[in-house]
């Protein structure tokens, strides 16, 4: 009997639960958190979003647990709504960019050599710029600011590093020995692309939109905070900032609860994200 065949049959299921780390679990915890608060405003507020339901900037208490804003708006209801309006542009960006970059990509992957090294200098290029600079600017160049302006803007910015990323794994994988397998065996390009190297490239790829989604929270808490964001009643984390900073002495809870709120978001997508990647790469957690 070889040494292979003495190896534990529980072997796997052991593997597979070391690979579920605490990092992991808190990632999950945070963002579930905000998860079920950003579903549970499209049911129930406390108070109505644009309802003077106190007096101006009235401390923590138990009828508003947050204070009130310099209009008399309940804090905490507006902090609920910033989770909404932080998970819808976290979501729609990374979308956008994964539509557009993975797409971009794969073009370049099979792409001639010259095509390829074309769109590759113009990749690193635009990669090269700040995502916030490049939103920026595409915000600009629309009709105002809006809320979808922003997702749509921080999408397009966000998909110039998703197709380099998509590009170097799919000629990864396309260097392999089954691609030329398969493709004598007579499957299509595309067929290619669907059975073999979108399944390879996906979970790397997936870390990387977790990444991608806590910058784009980030940027569009910027974006809001310059007055390029989602536009009043929106209740966004970044305006909330913006508008807190001229009471941060008489109030400060006005700046600290948005603030917290966008930290534990940010903290939980990056700590979901290198979660998963210690289960894709568990030799990665035993090396740290």
């Amino acid at each position: 009997m070889s040494a292979l065949d003495e190896t534990p049959p529980v072997a796997p299921a052991a593997t597979r639960k070391s690979r579920w780390s605490l990092t992991l679990t808190i990632g999950l915890i945070l963002v579930g958190i905000h998860v079920a608060v950003a579903l549970l405003t499209l049911f129930w507020t406390p108070y109505d979003p644009s309802a003077t339901a106190g007096g101006r900037l009235e401390p923590p208490s138990l009828s508003h647990w947050v204070g009130t804003d310099r209009l008399g708006r309940d804090f905490f209801t507006l902090i609920m709504i910033g989770s909404r309006i932080a998970l819808v542009v976290g979501i729609g960006a990374v979308a956008i960019g994964a539509a557009i970059g993975v797409t971009i990509g794969l073009l370049s992957a099979f792409a001639t050599r010259f095509l390829d090294d074309a769109l590759a200098a113009t990749l690193d290029i635009l990669i090269a710029f700040p995502v916030l600079l490049l939103a920026m600017l595409v915000v600009a160049a629309s009709d105002g600011a809006s809320l979808w302006s922003a997702i749509l803007a921080l999408g397009i910015a966000m998909s110039a590093i998703v197709a380099r990323l998509t590009r170097i794994l799919a000629k990864r994988v396309l260097q392999n020995d089954y691609i030329i397998a398969s493709r004598t065996s007579g499957t299509s390009w595309p067929g290619v692309v669907v059975r073999h190297v979108l399944p390879n490239i996906w979970p790397t790829l997936t870390v990387n939109f977790a990444l991608q989604f806590g910058i784009a929270v980030i940027a569009e808490a910027s974006l809001s905070y310059l007055g390029l964001g989602a536009p009043p009643p929106n209740a966004s984390w970044g305006r909330l900032l913006q508008e807190a900073q001229g009471t941060v002495y008489t109030a400060p809870i006005g700046a600290i609860a948005p603030g917290i709120a966008l930290v534990t978001l940010v903290i939980g997508v990056n700590m979901l994200a290198d979660g998963l990647r210690d289960i894709g790469d568990p030799t990665r957690r035993v090396s740290r």
